[in-house]
């Protein structure tokens, strides 16, 4: 399998029709959250069971083809549909990088939405053996140690593609040091995702 086939455990992936809705539904929601309205009630019974069901996703937004904010799930607990909501309003006012966004900006906001697998355990010896198991550009990648954790969208890939420059970058993002995933145990989770965007 190359770098670019499609993650194999995504059995199940949307049809055209249901991202766009999804999209639709992101791109309203993000501007009912910054123009202060409430979110429209969304009637569940008349969606496909890809979007009715429960789904984990993260919204990315970008502006001028910079990233503006990026919020999401790794456990699936709400419908997709309604998960998707949540996170774009959630990526537009609550991403601590960023100022929340401003309704003259609305027009030049790109969503991005990524649909995630559930995220399996990756056993590994060392750090030679986590280098040597990761999949650049199609693992989503979860670090954690106690109660920190962090991680990074397989989309982080295609601006990191160097597996330890990505690992370190992700221990930062936890805050910790950026070695530790040379030097200490992590727990280590992975996961793929089916993007698509604006």
């Amino acid at each position: 399998m190359s770098d670019t086939a499609l993650p194999t455990q995504i059995t199940d992936r949307l049809d055209e029709a249901e991202r766009t809705l999804l999209l639709k539904f992101a791109r309203q929601a993000l501007e009912d959250g910054v123009c202060g309205r409430p979110l429209l009630p969304l009637y569940l019974a008349e969606l496909s069971p890809h979007l009715s069901q429960p789904g984990a996703s993260f919204v990315t937004l970008t502006s001028h083809g910079e990233l503006r904010g990026c919020i999401g799930t790794l456990e699936a607990t709400e419908p997709l549909a309604e998960d998707v909501r949540q996170h774009a309003v959630a990526a537009a006012l609550e991403d601590y990088r960023f100022p929340p966004v401003h309704v003259d900006e609305l027009p030049y906001i790109k969503i991005e939405v990524s649909r995630l697998t559930e995220p399996r355990l990756l056993d590994y010896r060392d750090a030679d053996d986590l280098i040597r198991q990761l999949r650049p550009g199609v693992d989503g990648v979860v670090l954690r140690d106690g109660l920190r954790r962090a991680t990074f969208l397989p989309q982080v890939w295609e601006k990191v593609p160097e597996a330890e420059i990505f690992l370190g970058m992700l221990c930062r993002k936890m805050g910790a040091p950026t070695e530790t995933w040379r030097t200490k145990k992590l727990t280590v989770l992975v996961y793929e995702v089916e993007e698509f965007h604006e």
